[in-house]
């Protein structure tokens, strides 16, 4: 049995390229995009079209709500049992996705944090409430930049998450990361361009999003912006312009920052997998080199 990971920054074409795959392969895919689990979020997290996902069977699409609590351990759980069912169809399984640590937590899986100090965990908190994201942002480049994992700079959860670890042990989470065994072999497939291409390609698509409708998409769900569902860029960026915090000049001003975040989180996600020695590079349009490679992995043990 294989799962075949398709991973790599954002808008650099891992749908399309799964699509394409799990045609020639006959297989199904599963995201690890933490974002488009979420049904409500269509435009903002370029989930995959429904004629996409009705050509190839698609999990963990858009298969909670935005008021649901979820996280990297709850889909460890849930992709390994969805996993345990799909491989007795197919020897080979596509998974792909952008976001690091819930691809992590089915590759390796996620040890126990040790106990962690309320009274840091609310200082956290209460100086976020009191002083806004800034003061996050500042907590965290008093760190050394190697114990940084790739996190969302706009999501006060997760940068509280990380934060209240590190201040409680002394450690980086990843520390408590043991990997775990599984009964399936893991290939890795990254997708790279150069940097220009890349953010030319973001921006175009952030482009594409507006044109979609992704302000009205935002607007819709304004009045729960505080969920950590919602923490999420395009979404914050329009978030803050109705509330007038910011941008309050022109619209045109939250689609250029909308566009610069992006390629900011493109760049943490460049420098997570860079991490990873297990991945093998490919550009986006080498596809038959992307399946000819897969077939030499799996010594040609794929459905027909």
């Amino acid at each position: 049995m294989f799962l075949v990971l398709i991973l790599g920054p954002t808008g650099i074409g891992k749908t399309s390229l799964s699509i394409f795959l799990a045609k020639k392969l006959k297989t199904q895919i599963l995201s690890c995009d933490s974002r488009q689990f979420f049904k409500e979020l269509k435009i903002g997290t370029s989930m995959p079209n429904l004629k996409d996902r009705k050509s190839i069977p698609h999990h963990f699409i858009g298969h909670l709500s935005i008021h649901d609590n979820y996280n990297a351990r709850l889909f460890e759980i849930d992709s390994l049992k969805k996993m345990q069912k799909l491989f007795l169809i197919h020897p080979i399984l596509i998974m792909v996705g952008g976001s690091g640590l819930y691809e992590k937590s089915v590759t390796e899986g996620l040890s126990e944090i040790p106990k962690i100090d309320v009274n840091i965990r609310n200082d956290l908190i209460f100086n976020f409430k009191k002083k806004g994201i800034s003061f996050l942002k500042e907590e965290l480049n008093k760190i050394e930049k190697k114990n940084i994992p790739l996190i969302d700079l706009n999501n006060p959860r997760r940068l509280i998450r990380f934060l209240e670890i590190i201040k409680s042990t002394g450690k980086p989470p990843h520390v408590f990361f043991k990997k775990k065994r599984r009964n399936f072999s893991i290939i890795k497939i990254g997708l790279t361009l150069p940097r220009d291409e890349l953010y030319s390609k973001i921006n175009t698509r952030v482009e594409k999003m507006i044109k979609m409708g992704l302000f009205e998409e935002a607007k819709t769900y304004y009045i729960f912006r505080h969920l950590n569902s919602l923490q999420t860029i395009g979404y914050k960026d329009i978030f803050d312009f109705l509330s007038k915090k910011k941008y309050s000049s022109s619209f045109v001003d939250v689609i250029e920052n909308i566009k610069k975040n992006t390629r900011r989180y493109a760049k943490r996600q460049i420098c997570w997998y860079k991490k990873d020695f297990s991945i093998t590079w490919f550009h986006p349009k080498n596809r038959e080199e992307i399946f000819s490679f897969i077939l030499r992995k799996t010594n040609g043990q794929y459905w027909i």
